[in-house]
């Protein structure tokens, strides 16, 4: 679940956001000239609408002028507006501007009663009646909100509104306001790489031939054999529905209440029928078939009944290993993928200093704490865990791709195949945090290479670092020393100095990202192996890679692309 954003403008605020930080699990976004904040803006105004653009819910210690201000540009429909709430700096008054239908009313109320102050409830419905059309009761999803506002008006006047709940399709009217619960299961079976369109298909036309509103769908089911089956996750994602598996033994367990067991099938899958009684398996035991299976050339359907609205699904969704590259350590440089993945995920694996740079994200995931190496075992947990169906952040540094656990997972699952998800998201990599402290090493062509001869035998590095140096690559040298490892970076360096003048930048970077972040640009004669330790990217220049003094007395490094000749033919 994504964070509230307590947004403030000034010091002042501070402490009425420290304390509604806990109350609401949310985080304060404050400008760059105050601490004490979770994450820093340079511009108000700016960042107020890239909130918004983003959904996040906005509580603004602010005048309701300035929230107004900056995100009436941005507004568009009302029916997705997240909530916007204007909080006097004294908590006295809480005001929900935008989204009160979106849970903007109800967290005024519960921000008023954490400071003692008054919610500004200003929505007609709710001030007369205590609740709105369009806010239906949990498990329950408004079949007709192009009504809503002429049955809002109705009933305000004091006229009749009929109120139905109900799973067949009804059209309602001004005076007719339809609720769908969410009380059906679709069960599919199909056959391996069914086509996604045939069985989206045969669920709208089962559904069509039954009167069945697809709103009152609550999820899809099928057994775990074909949890990783394209076509039953476009049906969910078509359906807007979450997909649920249960295993062999227990759809078995339904066999009595079955209409259409198959012996066929038992011996195939080791269950006498799936979509049936996946069908009943999701929708719990007090269920009814009231569907049975449908065939099409690839696929079957049936559809089960349960008395109540489902709001928790049985069985288990698919498991995803989100591999999560958070960069180099600083919350502003992680993408905003990477956030989302750690804040959905229920499972945090990885080394813990990477758990802990990634904390101020942590809610109430688990953390599954590694040491330094054993990455095999890390990689291993976190399927582990994804084939219970949770959904794991496997934390690396830098980029989850660049000499980290994203190959080494699908090195793995090639090996041993398993039906989990994977998601690699990247982040910027040590060598692109280097380049950019330093000025712009590597604006002209480069190469990485690991001194690390644990998996790779020294002397297929030692080919590729005198391949680099003959092609006048810069290099960015990770892994260049450990507590075991001390001479590898001078060999490396001896390959190189018979390609590189003595005046080569070489940028030393040490912690980027981190408080006690270092960078360096040193000539190459004067590099010196010992500055160097685990946390340290080495980056050398080609030869075409120079130094820049600036007016303020500061050094840069950078790589010409070319431009000057450019220039010079021009002329």
């Amino acid at each position: 679940m994504v964070k509230p954003v307590l947004f403030i403008l000034g010091v002042s605020a501070l402490p009425l956001a420290v304390r509604l930080k806990s109350e609401l699990d949310a985080e304060i976004h404050t400008p760059d000239c105050v601490a004490g904040g979770d994450v820093t803006y340079p511009k108000a105004s700016a960042h107020l609408a890239s909130l918004f653009r983003e959904s996040r819910t906005i509580i603004g210690l602010c005048a309701a002028g300035i929230l107004i201000r900056a995100i009436g540009p941005q507004l568009k429909d009302k029916h997705s507006e997240p909530p916007v709430i204007a909080l006097a700096e004294d908590g006295s008054s809480a005001v929900p501007l935008l989204g009160g239908h979106h849970g903007a009313n109800d967290l005024a109320r519960k921000i008023a009663t954490i400071c003692e102050g008054h919610a500004a409830i200003t929505t007609a419905s709710e001030v007369r009646f205590g609740t709105s059309f369009d806010v239906p009761p949990e498990g329950y999803s408004l079949a007709n909100p192009q009504h809503m506002k002429s049955a809002t008006a109705a009933k305000l006047a004091g006229e009749d509104v009929r109120v139905e709940f109900t799973e067949r399709v009804t059209a309602g009217s001004e005076t007719h306001i339809v609720y769908h619960p969410k009380t059906l299961v679709i069960g599919i079976g199909c056959e391996r790489n069914a086509p996604a369109a045939e069985v989206i298909a045969l669920v709208s036309q089962t559904l069509e031939a039954g009167n069945l509103a697809p709103a009152s769908i609550a999820a899809i089911a099928s057994i775990d054999l074909k949890s990783d089956e394209h076509a039953i996750h476009a049906a969910a994602k078509h359906f807007q529905v979450p997909a649920r598996f249960f295993t062999a033994e227990e759809l078995r367990k339904k066999s009595p209440r079955l209409k259409n067991p198959s012996m066929l099938v038992e011996r195939e899958v080791g269950t006498p029928g799936v979509s049936e009684a996946a069908a009943l398996a999701a929708a719990g035991p007090q269920s009814e078939l009231i569907v049975e299976k449908t065939k099409s050339l690839r696929a079957t359907c049936a559809i089960a009944r349960s008395p109540a609205p489902l709001l928790e699904i049985p069985g288990r969704p698919r498991g995803i290993v989100h591999v999560v590259g958070i960069g180099p350590g600083t919350p502003e440089w992680r993408a905003p993928a990477a956030r989302s993945a750690l804040e959905a995920s229920s499972d945090w694996v990885g080394y813990g200093l990477y758990l802990d740079l990634a904390g101020d994200l942590k809610v109430d995931q688990i953390e599954h704490r590694f040491p330094l190496g054993g990455e095999e075992d890390r990689v291993r947990h976190a399927i582990e865990l994804a084939k219970d169906g949770r959904q794991v952040s496997l934390i690396c540094s830098g980029d989850a791709g660049i000499y980290a656990m994203a190959a080494l997972l699908y090195e793995v699952i090639d090996l041993e195949p398993c039906r989990i998800a994977v998601n690699v998201i990247p982040g910027i990599s040590a060598f692109q945090a280097a380049s950019a402290k330093a000025g712009a090493m590597i604006g002209h062509d480069f190469c990485c290479i690991s001194l690390s001869d644990l998996l790779t035998p020294w002397d297929a590095i030692e080919r590729r670092v005198r391949a680099a140096a003959e092609g006048d690559f810069v290099i960015s040298f990770y892994n260049p020393r450990s507590l075991k490892r001390r001479d590898q970076l001078e060999r490396a360096f001896a390959v190189l100095a018979a390609h590189r003048p003595a005046d080569t930048p070489v940028v030393i970077a040490s912690n980027l990202g981190r408080p006690d972040e270092q960078v360096k640009i040193v000539r190459f004669a004067d590099f010196d192996p010992d500055n160097v330790d685990m946390l340290t990217l080495v980056m050398v220049g080609s030869s075409q890679s120079r130094t820049l003094t600036r007016g303020d007395g500061m050094v840069y490094a950078y790589t010409p692309r070319g431009y000057a000749k450019k220039r010079e033919a021009a002329e």
